[in-house]
């Protein structure tokens, strides 16, 4: 198996420790040392390794790690087999309380040469002479988020003729994702702005996603990003079934421009594994989520890759001559805005009396010219509230009596 790390604190020992565990299994352990999950994911199905395993917690806070677990085909493992994984660690850990005492006589894990080299030398091949030409005067600022990608974006960038000054590119170990990367997309676009460069790309912490900035220093999301992508393969006749594939979260302003272009928008649940799973129903060849998950399906990748989004995003860029606000100038985002409620417990909220009212009264107000989506984070605990409505007052008022039903019920 290929074990790969971000950057935090715990990565190092925690990856170890996993490494102890697979060897006293009998099983061969490889480290990637820090690599993005994506970049896991293209080891673990183009090496001789049977699965491969991410340490890291993605966009959440330093003090937070978790593992991700990618088959010897390049996906993740389906949610009957994680929970499987999940119900005999807990198991475990109530048989035997020592976990934190074997982790510390854990040896650290030296890194393997070449692997992160191997996973370099596939991105830059997504780039040829011409695009390299295109592409010498673009200035980009790129914000790493002190995170798996200040290991990477800097190789990546030059092999393909980028100019790329990096940001949050030296992390200490407490420092991932803190005040930068893609939580905190306006810190890469005050730098646009500020350096005069063409654009800016911000990622999270394990670098499977990543938003832009524009030169005039506004945010452009995966909304954007899918518009910008969807059109392009269009145009270029490989956009399979003219269908893009979003997720309940996908702003309906995408969904009206898509279908001015002929493009059909197909909505999936919040998760880019979800998104996978519809785009692999439907034969869809591109799907994005507004987070900055894009997934291509194109070519050979099997999950979102925040540097694989970057490269095919500045390539569209540099061939066109046009700035990145001009190719999607006609997206008009309905206002949306996001609450998150911390709760106690995961209640299904169709079952909680004043929730529901406040679902469907928000719901029959807005009469289809808005929408309303209310989960449960996948890896905090939080009720995202999203409301979406053609009134700005409309949406901020639903939203808030939403969220204050989720708040009575279920506050933390």
């Amino acid at each position: 198996m290929v074990l790969g790390e971000d950057t935090r604190e715990s990565s190092r020992w925690i990856t170890a420790t996993v490494a102890a565990g697979l060897n006293e299994a009998g099983v061969a352990v490889e480290s990637a040392g820090v690599l993005t999950t994506p970049g896991v994911a293209y080891l673990a199905r183009m090496g001789e390794f049977a699965a491969g395993v991410v340490i890291s917690a993605s966009h959440n806070p330093w003090t937070d790690n978790g593992i991700k677990v990618f088959g010897h085909d390049g996906y993740k493992l389906a949610d009957a087999a994680e929970l499987e994984i999940e119900h005999e660690i807990f198991e475990l850990i109530e048989k035997n309380n020592s976990a934190q005492r074997a982790a510390a006589a854990a040896p650290s894990l030296p890194a393997t040469s070449g692997l992160h080299q191997a996973y370099v030398e596939w991105l830059a091949k997504h780039w040829n002479g011409a695009e390299k030409r295109k592409s010498s005067g673009l200035k980009v600022v790129a914000d790493c988020a002190n995170g798996a990608a200040s290991a990477l974006a800097g190789e990546v960038f030059a092999a393909c003729g980028i100019e790329a000054q990096l940001i949050h590119h030296e992390p200490d170990g407490k420092n991932i994702n803190e005040n930068c990367g893609a939580l905190h997309p306006e810190v890469v676009a005050q730098e646009v702005k500020r350096r005069g460069a063409a654009l800016g790309v911000t990622f999270d912490g394990d670098a499977d996603r990543c938003l832009f900035a524009d030169s005039r220093g506004r945010v452009v999301n995966g909304d954007g990003v899918t518009l910008l992508v969807a059109r392009q393969m269009k145009a270029h006749n490989r956009l399979a079934g003219d269908v893009v594939v979003g997720t309940t979260m996908s702003n309906m302003g995408l969904e009206a421009v898509l279908r001015r272009e002929g493009i059909r928008l197909l909505r999936a649940p919040v998760g880019d594994k979800y998104v996978l799973e519809e785009m692999q129903k439907s034969g869809a060849v591109l799907g994005g989520e507004q987070s900055g998950h894009i997934i291509f399906r194109d070519g050979d990748a099997t999950t979102g890759d925040g540097l694989l989004t970057a490269l095919r995003v500045l390539q569209i860029v540099a061939a066109s001559g046009k700035r990145l606000e001009d190719l999607i100038s006609d997206l008009v985002v309905f206002p949306q805005v996001i609450k998150n409620v911390r709760v106690r417990e995961k209640q299904p909220l169709e079952q909680i009396p004043q929730v529901k009212r406040a679902i469907e009264e928000a719901e029959h107000q807005l009469d289809g010219d808005g929408r309303v989506v209310v989960r449960y984070s996948g890896t905090e605990p939080l009720a995202r509230v999203m409301v979406e409505a053609a009134s700005e007052e409309q949406m901020r008022r639903h939203a808030e009596a939403i969220a204050n039903a989720i708040q009575t019920a279920l506050g933390g």
